[in-house]
């Protein structure tokens, strides 16, 4: 058995125009770096696994993202497909029982969302993971919902921080030495489950293919379709979408 310790970096959609933050509902934050630290069942460093992603939602580096990680458009240019990163870090995570070892739980949470959001099978992902930013705060004794921060944790421990933080390997690294100097017999893996919350699936609304519907029309009735059509068409679609002038059958039975 083997702990795969990993982190992520992400970028998002910026519009320079408004000057604001973009998102694609289905996928907000796109990965962009992927690194991570293997450890056996001693904790001791078996392997690691970097590598940065090529954007395909997101086409330039969000400047928040290029200042906070230093990651830049040429960085990302030539680099490999998600598809294929993940190809290979599975291969790296091996067909062993594995254990995910994260600080916090949301890049499990933006891993899954990406899988799917390039129909890709999540069969060989680890599902136990260790949250190793939770057990952190309670060997600290911080106070209950108050999440220590990972570059705290390496100070409060006074271990060596020669590398720079927020680039993937180096943090997993990080997140490794912590979990290495407090683990202990109580800290047990939990089952990771995705799920989307509501204000999420909400965000993530089926879009209507106007191109198929019209096709749809177009070949029942043989001919192309007007404009004025198009848009009683689309009218009449979204009415429907929306239950609107459905009958209560309970209250119109005939007597």
């Amino acid at each position: 058995m083997n702990y795969i310790i990993f982190d992520l970096e992400f970028n998002q959609g910026f519009d320079r125009v408004n000057n604001k933050t973009v998102s694609n509902a289905k996928c907000p934050f796109e990965i962009i770096q992927i690194g991570a630290i293997k450890l056996d069942s001693n904790l001791n460093i078996l392997d690691t696994f970097a590598s940065y992603i090529k954007s395909e939602i997101y086409k330039d580096i969000h400047p928040f993202v290029k200042k906070m990680t230093g990651i830049t458009n040429s960085d990302l240019k030539n680099a490999p497909s998600f598809k294929d990163v993940y190809r290979d870090f599975l291969q790296f995570i091996g067909s062993e029982n594995a254990i995910f070892g994260t600080w916090g739980t949301n890049d499990l949470k933006e891993l899954h969302r990406n899988i799917l959001f390039y129909n890709l099978s999540l069969e060989n992902i680890p599902t136990m993971y260790i949250n190793i930013q939770q057990h952190a705060s309670s060997f600290f004794n911080n106070p209950v919902g108050k999440c220590i921060g990972l570059q705290n944790a390496i100070s409060i421990l006074d271990l060596e921080q020669d590398k720079q933080y927020h680039n993937a390997l180096n943090d997993a690294y990080y997140t490794a030495l912590v979990f290495q100097k407090i683990n202990n017999k109580n800290i047990k893996a939990e089952t990771y489950t995705y799920n989307l919350s509501k204000k999420e699936k909400q965000k993530q609304k089926l879009k209507i293919d106007y191109d198929k519907l019209f096709a749809e029309f177009k070949t029942m009735l043989k001919r192309d379709l007007t404009k004025e059509e198009k848009k009683v068409i689309n009218m009449a679609y979204n009415m429907g979408r929306k239950n609107k002038f459905l009958l209560n059958t309970k209250n119109n039975k005939s007597n």
